[in-house]
């Protein structure tokens, strides 16, 4: 006796320029010398050029979000050549880095994805809700697409990637902005007002889409139409050395549920909507010391409800309130501190197909952590860390790191690390039924435990032309404890053990030539090789097989090409290796992007994706959405 729960994969991971901006630099024309040294913070949660980060961390930038067609945050994510970007169905992604992109009862869960200092991944099983993170790509800064461990300074499950989310400074937004875009695929209209107030700056923004369904391969249609309606606002104020920034955000959306979506027991299921709702409101102080000192404090709330009918509905209240203190030089030392508290009240609606027992519970994390950077030398720094984190199922765990990166020349840095993190159980691991009611066939596992993964890694960021940069990584991740699907030893119901272990390896390169001062070239390549073994004691046969959910390898390419001063043509051609659990051919996708600006503060563009024809990207063929050519127009009228 066996269950896959493809089903309840489908259920609980993979849910049915401006005035002030003509002012700040134009990504499209800085050199690559510029480029390389973006400042970012993701790495050492302090800002650092981009060039001597010792981590494998990729950027995109507003500009590459602009240009490249995209119309929701995970198109915009397979930007980054060190992610892993599979469409199941509209809103539904598995989306990892470095493999690990799913497995027979769960969706990704090892990334941590925060959106302006605020975490998104999901409790009830550890990952992303996808289609709940819908934000105003014109109000995005930057994303920092770092993979690999993250778990030092971000926390249990930020095991193979974090993605850090930063929207533009209220500052930087301008006055009005409005977009309108319709294609093939739907429509989707935004809008945006700023201003000054009291010394600081404010927007407010709104957004609504609306997604018609998509297809199979056999041209059966996929019950996966979606809206919805998003508002939010932001203000920016400095009062001399503190930094005040609060924002908050409001949705509300409506999604058909595609087969499969709920549990089947043998009975016809009559499948509703799912809907979303959520509200949250972050605040943040910076307060600078001098000497190159801060003290900084965050706190945020976020409600969010979920109903997918018939299975489950769950309503979740998070409380996160984090500090921390980077210090000024002590000699040779730089150190950062804090510590992070987190409350959450979890309300889950069970039915007869699925329960989590208990239904509600009040859960609590806690952690410090410290890292400092020793210059040991002009051109050599030791980074060492640890994070001692506290969950509601294995108590407290140690995330410690150790890196070192030598910069061999201004231009080159090549860096090494080791690190040691996990992924805390969730509430599917320890708490899920099925069916909702008894007999079960599954019970949570009651001696679940975390997920471990040690990691190794080489690096090398340089620019060794004025025109040419580049980056490579290569890694080894040995995972232990790794979640299994048991057959309890009365061979009456199954439950969920930790008796897997293996390792992943792989190649990380990419790099930026500027060809002629009009025209850039990007490519990226990610080469991935999973192995995965049970342990004595496991009877779980298809554990390892979810190394078949990542593909081998998928490279890409990207030419930015201004043809005059208000015309550009922009090319990508993305390349991903076949799946095997389950099977989905190989494909090639080309898309392409030509805009204009009709005039000064009007700017239209046509967009064209998958060309060159459709494919899949994950999932069962009976129920895959087949991601078709799509064409599409977009009008961005700013003031």
């Amino acid at each position: 006796m066996r269950l896959t729960f493809l089903r309840m994969a489908a259920l609980l991971a993979l849910p049915a320029a401006t005035a002030a901006a003509a002012q700040l630099p134009d990504l499209a024309d800085l050199s690559i010398e510029e480029l390389a040294n973006l400042q970012i913070t993701s790495v050492s949660r302090k800002p650092e050029a981009l060039a001597g980060a010792a981590a494998s961390v990729f950027v995109i930038t507003s500009e590459d979000i602009r240009r490249s067609g995209a119309t929701s945050m995970a198109e915009v994510l397979r930007l980054a050549p060190n992610l892993q970007v599979g469409a199941v169905s509209n809103g539904s992604y598995a989306i990892s880095a470095r493999g690990l992109n799913g497995s027979g009862n769960s969706g990704p869960n090892k990334l941590q994805v925060l959106i302006d200092g605020r975490s998104v991944y999901a409790p009830l099983f550890s990952g992303v809700f996808w289609d709940a993170q819908d934000l105003m790509l014109e109000e995005i800064a930057r994303i920092e697409v770092i993979s690999g461990p993250g778990g030092t300074l971000w926390g249990v499950n930020a095991v193979n990637g974090v993605i850090n989310i930063t929207t533009r400074a209220a500052a930087d937004s301008g006055a009005s902005l409005a977009v309108l875009s319709a294609g093939t695929r739907g429509t989707d209209s935004a809008f945006r007002q700023g201003g000054v107030l009291a010394g600081g700056h404010w927007r407010v923004y709104g957004k609504y889409l609306d997604q018609r369904h998509t297809e199979t391969a056999s041209g059966a249609l996929v019950d996966d139409a979606r809206h919805q309606a998003q508002v939010g606002f932001r203000a920016d104020w400095t009062r001399g050395e503190h930094q005040f920034s609060i924002n908050g955000n409001a949705y509300r959306g409506d999604a058909q549920q595609p087969a499969p979506g709920a549990v089947q027991t043998g009975a016809a299921i009559v499948l509703g909507p799912v809907a979303t709702t959520g509200v949250n409101l972050t605040g943040q102080w910076t307060y600078q010391l001098g000497a190159g000192a801060s003290l900084s404090l965050q706190a945020y709330l976020d409600h969010t409800s979920r109903d997918v009918q018939p299975a489950f509905a769950e309503s979740l209240d998070i409380a996160d309130l984090q500090i921390q203190h980077g210090l000024a030089a002590l000699g040779a030392h730089t150190l950062v501190w804090g510590a992070n508290y987190r409350s959450t009240r979890d309300d889950v609606r069970n039915s007869a197909f699925l329960a989590f027992l208990p239904a509600r519970v009040n859960q609590h994390w806690a952690s410090v952590y410290a890292q400092d950077e020793i210059a040991l030398r002009p051109d050599l720094r030791l980074i060492a860390g640890a994070r001692v984190e506290h969950n509601p199922y294995t108590g407290s765990e140690l995330l410690p790191t150790l890196r070192l990166a030598w910069t061999a020349a201004p231009a080159h840095t090549l860096w090494a690390s080791a690190s040691r993190t996990v992924r805390a159980p969730s509430r599917l691991d320890a708490d899920a039924f099925i069916p909702g009611v008894p007999p079960y066939i599954l019970r949570g596992g009651p001696v679940i435990r975390s997920e471990v993964a040690t990691v190794f890694e080489l690096g090398y960021r340089g620019q060794p032309l004025p025109k040419l940069s580049y980056a490579m990584t290569a890694f080894y991740n040995n995972y232990d404890h790794l979640r299994t699907q048991e057959v309890d030893p009365t061979q009456t119901f199954i439950t969920f053990g930790n008796l897997m272990e293996g390792h992943a390896s792989g190649l990380e390169l990419w790099g930026n030539y500027q060809a002629t001062p009009a025209w850039r070239l990007s490519a990226g390549l990610l080469a991935l090789h999973e192995s995965l073994r049970l342990k004595a004691g496991s009877n779980d046969a298809d554990g390892p097989g979810i190394t078949g959910k990542n593909p081998s390898h998928t490279a890409q390419l990207r030419s930015t090409f201004n043809l005059a001063d208000d015309k550009e043509f922009d090319v990508a051609l993305r390349k991903v290796a076949a799946l095997s659990n389950p099977d989905v051919p190989g494909y090639t996708a080309i898309d392409a992007r030509f805009g204009w600006r009709l005039r000064k503060g009007v700017e239209a563009s046509v967009s064209g994706q998958n060309l060159n024809g459709s494919h899949g990207e994950y999932g069962p063929l009976a129920s895959r959405t087949e991601v078709g050519r799509s064409l599409g127009v977009k009008l961005v009228w700013q003031n």
